[in-house]
C-alpha cells in the first residue's frame, strides 16, 4: 500500500490511491485533473522517501470531484458585566479531491486491485469429507 504526505492550504495531508479527502479550495472545476507537487513523503511497500523539505521527482495526480463547504462554526464572545455579545459564524469553503496516484521519479503508484475470489475454491476432496 502506497501513501504520500503533500502539503496544501497550509496543512500536511496524508493520501492513498483510490480515496477522497476534503482539502482547502482549489482553484480548479469540477472533473478537473490536479496535480501537486509539494510531496513530503512518499512509501510504497516499506521503502521510505524523504524530502528536505520536498521529495525531487515526487507528484501526486487527482480529480476534483466537487466543490462544498465545511460545518459551521460559531464563534462566541461576551465580555461579563459589560453588555457586549458577539456571535459570528463561519463555514469553510473545502474542495473533494480523488488521489488517482502518486508519481516518484516516474514510476506510478496506483490504487490496488481487490481480488476478486478471497476464499479458496472447494475441491472434490473437501466436499467428501465435509458430507461424512
Amino acid at each position: 500500500m502506497a501513501y504520500a504526505i503533500i502539503e496544501t492550504g497550509g496543512k500536511q495531508v496524508r493520501v492513498e490511491p483510490g480515496r477522497f479527502y476534503d482539502i482547502e479550495l482549489l482553484s480548479a472545476q469540477p472533473d478537473e485533473q490536479v496535480t501537486i507537487d509539494s510531496v513530503l513523503l512518499v512509501q510504497n511497500g516499506g521503502e521510505v522517501t524523504i524530502g528536505q523539505p520536498l521529495v525531487a521527482g515526487a507528484t501526486v495526480q487527482g480529480t476534483v470531484l466537487r466543490h462544498l463547504r465545511g460545518r459551521k462554526v460559531l464563534v462566541y464572545k461576551m465580555k461579563p458585566k459589560k453588555k457586549t455579545r458577539k456571535k459570528r459564524g463561519h463555514r469553510q469553503e473545502i474542495t473533494r479531491l480523488l488521489i488517482d496516484s502518486i508519481t516518484l521519479n516516474g514510476t506510478v503508484f496506483t490504487a490496488e486491485v481487490a481480488a476478486t475470489a478471497e476464499t479458496p475454491a472447494a475441491t472434490p476432496e473437501t466436499e467428501t469429507a465435509v458430507a461424512e
